[in-house]
Formats: C-alpha cells, sequence, structure tokens
C-alpha cells in the first residue's frame, strides 16, 4: 500500500472528523419516561411499505441501530452473531462471502452462480453476497427475511433477504465521530456531519478507515512473497447524501458511495496432511517446511511463498423517489435507481505452500468486475380494506471474470518427483514454469420482472396477502480459454505406454493434464445463451385473534436464475481418459457431417425452485415488555445449485431435491429490571439432499450424514443489555452478545474431515459516557472466548486425490476471526 493511499484515505476522515467538531452547533437531547417501560413499535419494510414487525406475516429478525452499535456490526458477516439461523463466511479472499439462511446458501467462490441470500442495501440489490461485503455505515436498521421473498425482492432471494436500511439525512444539525484502537494494531476512524442546506435539502456525509495487521503468520519460503502476515484489513469509504423535500407529497434521496480497499488474503494453513507419505516427501525434499507437519491449523501459521493480494473497488450512486399522489386514493409512486460498479484484483498461492507448484498473480488477470444498472417502479395505496401494490423491475448487468492459473517454477520438479523421475527426459516446454492459463468470462445479463402484493382484509381480524411475479432473464457468456503452454507437456504423456493400462499411474498422470493443463482449451472461443421465464409467487393468510396475538400460514415459490460455470470444466470421459487423446471442442457454427468426435461446450446449470410452507405465530406478553414470535417452515428445492471444489476445478452440479425444515424463534424481552433488555432467538434447521442425482459423484461414500453443507441443525443467538444512569450526568452502557452452532460440514462433498464441531461466539462491550450521549468510552471484545473454527475447509491442491475409497487429499482450512479487543471513542456534537 502506498504512502499517499493511507494518507488520503486518514485525510479525508480527519477533515470530515474536524468539520464536524468544530462547524456544527452542539447538541443533545436528553430522554425519560414514565411508569413501567413497553416495546416500542418496531417497523420494518418487509412488504416493502412500513409494517408493524408483529402485524408482517413472514419470518423476520430486525435489528436496532443501538443493538447494532452495541454488538458490533460492521458488515453482514458480523451480523451474523445477532440473527439465528444466519451463516456468513468468506473463503479465498474476503470478497467471496457467502450468506445462508436456515443452511441454504451457495458457495461464492465461483461468479457464474448468484445469491440464494439477497443483500440489498437502500433498497439496491446487489448482484452477488461479495459486492454486498463493505462497511455498512451509519445503520438505521437491518431486518433479515427468512424464507423465498421472491415476489417483491426478485430472483435468488430463494433462501432470504439481508434487508439493510441506512440512515437518512436529517433536518436537524448533528455529527458523530468515532475512534478506535484495538490489538492486532487496528485503528479505526469515523465521522459523519448531516444538516439542512436550505429549506427543502438536507444532507448527510460519512467517512470511515479501518487498519488492522492479519490474523496469520506467514512462512514465504523463497519467496518472492515478502509479506509475512495475511488478514489484514486497510480500507476507507465514503457515503454522501443529498434529501430533497420541495413538498410534503414528494421526496427525493440521491446517495453516492465509494469503497477502496487493499489488503492481503486469503492464505490457508493444514488442517488434515495427506496419508500419502510420497507426497509430503517429495514437498519436503523440494522445501523443507513447506508444510505445517504435524498439522497445526490454529497455530495461525501458512504457508505462502506467493502473495495474496487483494484490491477491492467498490462504488456506486442510487436515487429514490417518493410522490404520494392525489390519484387512486393518495397512492404513492416510488422509483428505486441503482448503478453498482465492483472490481476485486486478487493474488492467490494455489497450492497453500512454500513449494513454487500453482499461483495466480495480483496483476489484473485474476478478477471479477460487475457493473450493473437497476430499476424499480412501485405504485402502491391503500382503502379501508385493501392495501395493493404493482411494479415493474429492470436490471442490466455485466460480469467480466478473468480466471489465472500459472505453473510455479517447481511444478514440474514435483509433478516428476510424484513419479518417480519418469517425466526427466520431456523436454523444456513441458509444463514451463511462469506459463498458465489466462481464461477470460465476458457475461451480460437483463432481467425484468412485473409483480404485484396485495393485502385484503375481510374483517378487522383475518387478511389474506397474495402476491405474483413474472422474470424473464436472458444471459449471453462469451468465453476465450486460452494455454499460454500449450498443453504441451500432456499431449506427449498421453502418448507414453507406460501408463496405458496403469490405474496407479494414471491417478498421477492426471495432474499433467488437468484442466489447466489440457491442451483442449488451446486458444478456444465459445459462446453460450440462456432466455428462461418463471413464475412466482405468495399467500398468506394471517388472523389476530387478539390485539397481541397473530397467527398466519403461508406459501411461498422462490426461483433463483440459471447460468453458467465460470471456471473450466470436463465435459466428458474423452476428456480425461489418459489412454485416448482428448477430443476437441466441437465448433461454434455446428459440426459438419462425418466429422471426428468432439465435446459440446455446456457449462449451464438448471435454475433452482423452491417451494416453502410457513407457520406463524407473533405474540406480545406481559403488557407488551414480551415480544415472542415463532414459525414452522417446510422448504423444499428442486435443482438445488451446487458449487464444489474438487482440489483442482469448481465443479457446478444441481440436487434434485433438497429438503430444509424446522423452527424460528425470536423474542425481545424488556425485563422486570428495568435497566436490563434482551434480544434472542433459536433456530432449529433439518436441511437434507434428499436426492443426489447425477450428482452422487461428487459426494464422499463415508460421510456421516446426507445433511446440507454449512447447516448446522440448530443455531441460537442472544444478546443482553444493561444500562444505568449514574447520577444525572453519567451513563453506564454493557452488552454480552453470543452465537451457538450445532456441528455442521464446511466442505460441498460432505468429507468428514471438513466437519466443525458445535461452538459459540461472545462479544461483549462495556461503556461509560454522559447522560445525553455526547461522548461515551467503550472497551470491547468480539470472540472474548478465542473460539477456534473453520470458516471453509477444501481439498488441498494437487496433494492427493478427494476421489476414490479413501480420499488422500491434504485438508487446508480458511479460519474463523481470533479474539479482538480494543477501546471505541464516540461524540455527538
Amino acid at each position: 500500500m502506498s504512502i499517499r493511499s493511507v494518507t488520503l484515505r486518514w485525510a479525508i476522515v480527519a477533515a470530515l472528523a474536524l468539520s464536524a467538531a468544530t462547524t456544527l452547533p452542539a447538541s443533545g437531547q436528553e430522554t425519560s419516561s414514565g411508569g413501567a417501560r413497553n416495546i416500542e413499535t418496531i417497523i420494518v419494510t418487509a412488504q416493502k411499505r412500513e409494517q408493524n414487525l408483529q402485524d408482517v406475516p413472514i419470518s423476520v429478525t430486525a435489528v436496532s441501530e443501538q443493538l447494532l452499535k452495541d454488538t458490533g456490526v460492521k458488515d453482514i458477516k458480523d451480523l451474523t452473531i445477532l440473527t439465528p439461523g444466519l451463516l456468513v463466511t468468506s473463503t479465498s479472499n474476503e470478497s467471496v462471502t457467502t450468506a445462508r439462511i436456515r443452511g441454504i446458501g451457495t458457495v461464492g467462490d465461483n461468479a457464474g452462480l448468484e445469491s440464494s441470500v439477497g443483500v440489498v442495501i437502500d433498497g439496491v440489490y446487489r448482484p452477488r453476497n461479495g459486492v454486498g461485503f463493505g462497511d455498512l455505515g451509519e445503520l438505521e436498521r437491518i431486518e433479515v427475511l427468512k424464507g423465498p421473498q421472491g415476489t417483491l425482492f426478485g430472483k435468488n432471494t430463494s433462501a432470504g433477504v439481508i434487508n439493510v436500511v441506512t440512515k437518512n439525512p436529517s433536518f436537524t444539525f448533528g455529527s458523530d465521530i468515532e475512534l478506535t484502537a484495538g490489538n492486532f494494531g487496528a485503528m479505526e476512524a469515523a465521522a459523519s456531519v448531516t444538516g439542512p442546506l436550505s429549506e427543502t435539502i438536507a444532507g448527510r456525509l460519512y467517512a470511515a478507515a479501518r487498519e488492522r495487521d492479519g490474523f496469520m503468520d506467514v512462512d514465504v519460503g523463497p519467496g518472492p512473497r515478502t509479506q509475512r502476515e495475511d488478514g489484514d484489513r486497510s480500507f476507507y469509504t465514503v457515503r454522501g447524501q443529498l434529501l430533497f423535500k420541495p413538498s410534503d407529497s414528494l421526496d427525493i434521496r440521491v446517495v453516492g458511495d465509494y469503497t477502496e480497499r487493499d489488503e492481503n488474503c486469503c492464505a490457508a494453513p493444514q488442517a488434515v496432511l495427506t496419508p500419502v507419505a510420497g507426497v509430503l516427501a517429495v514437498l519436503n525434499a523440494l522445501q523443507p517446511g513447506s508444510v505445517t507437519n504435524p498439522a497445526d491449523p490454529f497455530g495461525r501459521l501458512a504457508h505462502s511463498n506467493r502473495g495474496t493480494a487483494q484490491e477491492v473497488t467498490d462504488e456506486g450512486a442510487s436515487m429514490e423517489i417518493n410522490w404520494d399522489l392525489k390519484a387512486l386514493g393518495g397512492a404513492t409512486l416510488t422509483s428505486v435507481t441503482g448503478w453498482r460498479d465492483w472490481e476485486t484484483i486478487n493474488g492467490q498461492d494455489a497450492d497453500f505452500t512454500t513449494v513454487d507448484i500453482l499461483y495466480r498473480d495480483p496483476n489484473g488477470d485474476f478478477a471479477n468486475a460487475f457493473e450493473q444498472l437497476s430499476e424499480e417502479l412501485r405504485l402502491a395505496g391503500e382503502t379501508e380494506r385493501l392495501s395493493w401494490l404493482v411494479g415493474a423491475f429492470y436490471a442490466s448487468e455485466d460480469l467480466d471474470s478473468h480466471n489465472q492459473l500459472i505453473l510455479g517454477n517447481q511444478f514440474r520438479a514435483y509433478y516428476n518427483a510424484l513419479l518417480q523421475g519418469a517425466l526427466s527426459s520431456l523436454p523444456a516446454n513441458a509444463w514451463p514454469g511462469g506459463l498458465g492459463t489466462r481464461d477470460i468470462y465476458e457475461q451480460d445479463s437483463t432481467s425484468w420482472a412485473l409483480f404485484t402484493n396485495n393485502t385484503l382484509r375481510f374483517t378487522d381480524a383475518l387478511e389474506l396477502t397474495v402476491g405474483l411475479r413474472y422474470t424473464d432473464e436472458s444471459k449471453d457468456l462469451d468465453t476465450r480459454y486460452f494455454n499460454e503452454h500449450g498443453g504441451v507437456g500432456c499431449s506427449i504423456i498421453r502418448g507414453i505406454p507406460a501408463f496405458v493400462g496403469n490405474p496407479s499411474a494414471a491417478t498421477i498422470f492426471g495432474l499433467g493434464c488437468s484442466t489447466f493443463a489440457d491442451p483442449i482449451y488451446n486458444n478456444v472461443a465459445t459462446s453460450q445463451s440462456i432466455d428462461e421465464s418463471e413464475w412466482s409467487g405468495t399467500a398468506k393468510l394471517a388472523y389476530r385473534f387478539t390485539d397481541e396475538v397473530m397467527a398466519y400460514a403461508s406459501y411461498a415459490r422462490g426461483y433463483k436464475a440459471s447460468g453458467f460455470n465460470l471456471d473450466r470444466e470436463r465435459m466428458g470421459s474423452a476428456a480425461i481418459a489418459p489412454t485416448n487423446p482428448a477430443q476437441p471442442f466441437c465448433p461454434e457454427a455446428g459440426v459438419a457431417p462425418n466429422a471426428p468426435a468432439c465435446v459440446d461446450i455446456n457449462t449451464r446449470f438448471d435454475k433452482e425452485l423452491v417451494d416453502s410452507y410457513e407457520l406463524g405465530l407473533k405474540t406480545q406478553w406481559a403488557d407488551n415488555t414480551i415480544l415472542l414470535n415463532i414459525a414452522g417452515f417446510y422448504q423444499d428445492y428442486t435443482d438445488f445449485q451446487l458449487n464444489t471444489f474438487t482440489g483442482v476445478q469448481f465443479v457446478v452440479t444441481s440436487l434434485p431435491k433438497v429438503n430444509s425444515q424446522g423452527v424460528d424463534l425470536d423474542i425481545v424481552w424488556y425485563t422486570p429490571l428495568e435497566q436490563l433488555s434482551i434480544q434472542g432467538g433459536v433456530t432449529y434447521a433439518d436441511t437434507q439432499i434428499e436426492d443426489f442425482g447425477a450428482a452422487a459423484g461428487f459426494f464422499r461414500p463415508e460421510r456421516e450424514n446426507d445433511r446440507l453443507s454449512f447447516a448446522p441443525e440448530w443455531s441460537g443467538s442472544l444478546s443482553a443489555t444493561f444500562e444505568q444512569p449514574i447520577g444525572s450526568s453519567l451513563l453506564f452502557r454493557a452488552n454480552v452478545g453470543g452465537k451457538f452452532m450445532s456441528e455442521y460440514n464446511t466442505g460441498s462433498n460432505l468429507d468428514p474431515r471438513k466437519n466443525q464441531d458445535g461452538y459459540s461466539l461472545v462479544n461483549a462491550r462495556i461503556g461509560l459516557g454522559s447522560a445525553s450521549e455526547s461522548w461515551m468510552i467503550e472497551a470491547w471484545a468480539q470472540n472474548l472466548t478465542d473460539e477456534e473454527y473453520y470458516q471453509v475447509a477444501f481439498d488441498g491442491t494437487l496433494q492427493g486425490s478427494s476421489a476414490g475409497a479413501v480420499p488422500t487429499s491434504t485438508i487446508d482450512a480458511f479460519l474463523g476471526a481470533p479474539r479482538t479487543y480494543g477501546l471505541t471513542a464516540r461524540f455527538k456534537f
């Protein structure tokens, strides 16, 4: 990272903080209430209109601004500690982030797969979870909607939605400054200012910079990597808003934001070493100490002779217009326009050892870029008995994915040693170091939809909600496969008689003809297209027994779009058979009569559908001091999209049938002890693969069960806040939040070696400040008990095999964050 970049990001925050502290009048409000406490109305927009949480026939976990601060939530990964049934993980870099709800989600390493859990920020859908991963800024609230939400939120919300609502500009002057210091050299600063610019225009400006040393020590071996830490943090973000209110019936909110990250992530230590002594011996001979032996992942020492730099740039703008019309009984016309431009450039030591086998350079040839333009129009109105909404949606998305994999300078020596010197006489251009693959995927997507959602109140107690959505989706993919090395080595060994009919040799032989070395991909250009449409919808019947008790039954149909695997994928047995030359790809123009056999190009995977059934009860107790909601659910997925890393490539398959069934429970309790409030919940989800279909061969036969990966049966969250005035001028606040998850498997193939035992995470924060909260000093810790857990365990590249009766692959792992702690000072003016 350049000195100029560091100086710039901190200068932005410092300038804003100075402006906030010196140009705005100091203001603080004291609040007091008499009598017993009760829970205020919790407003959510789960049905694209403001409603009391207790009136919404959907399972929703709503988290307030104050609780988000108390628990240290700054991004969607932090949110998991407050939300039962939500699991968020990152893998090869932090832009590859995946959210799962009730055990359902999509492994995010392959940009061709869209998300099962939609991330929506201020009404704008983010095309992948990783695009929504970052500092969320000043938050009003976050709503986690569980179960399919396609009627109102569109495709790719088949498991649920994370709906993020940030703070609007205010017509009252105000400013905030937040300064943080912590272990691992953490330094953070954030500042905001809001207020009127005229009688009809208000503004808000927010800026933050956050830096931290890495969580992982790195053995760089002979290099060329020089960074000896990994998993560090270094970014800044700026977000500006304008709110125009030319009249009581019209408001326009314009938002622009920019974020830049310059970090190193993610190296992975060995969790389980290959049982093949020969592989370990070769690694050690080429580079002593190239792996930790015996494996000790939570010693937090990774081996990586190549860099893992990640550069992420995220920028965008949105405009929301709300116009209260006199027509149609006072209907409201809403327009939400969004533009996002997101790019990540990464480096990777692809073998996760200090032997130079395979790597990716952070030079732009291993990168993903999304540009999205979206528009949503809604017209909504209300009569005495009917709340109605009709809308239209359009989105255009350009995805450019560059996939590079370079042969290291020791690839050939490693491969030859595994074959006991059988390749020593091959020419120098067989697997030459420094050359590799440079594939480019250019995908253009267009989606449009028409939708309606209407609630008919038969009586004051009984209402029926019916929604329907029609979606039209098209995708055009142009792919250019290119081998710099020409696949020479693979071409030669396919003709060596020693490998013909020798199964043991053929297993090792496969390394030299893996997808990254196969001449079948020499300078090939392909095109594929998808045009599809789908109906989704919902029906909900709700009955309010009393003002405090409502029951509902619902059905929802969800849809997740088809797509293309953006990785090299074997398309037929002829392409991998070691005894025959690989057949070429069929030409785009079609196969001529009597032409030689060829392999048809088809990396498409089918759309995913879900039928969801839910019974729920929403209740308030003890003079509205307890809010208790419970829902039972059954979700039936057809053609569930599964992304599996084999140790060499990503393979996308469809599981014909996956079921998720269980119970959600959420509680908010203002206890008889006036200073203490509690929010929490429990999710039980039994998420099972009912039919493996053609994907059965990718799963380990010795798996412990058929539960989908990343699907704990039990998860529970609990957050307790204690707030006590000290005299008339001081305030003490403390918060402890915890999350428990039962055991689950972190590998798509359900290899038992990738199991994660059940674990608990605890965050804590105590603060002392003024009663008006004009200042507050807080001490905090995240993962207070220093729990050790895997985010993802995966097959090590070219170090044994994940196939066969007994898997022999090394297992590497991306780890969860260790304990962090520090001090935060907050100031309001």
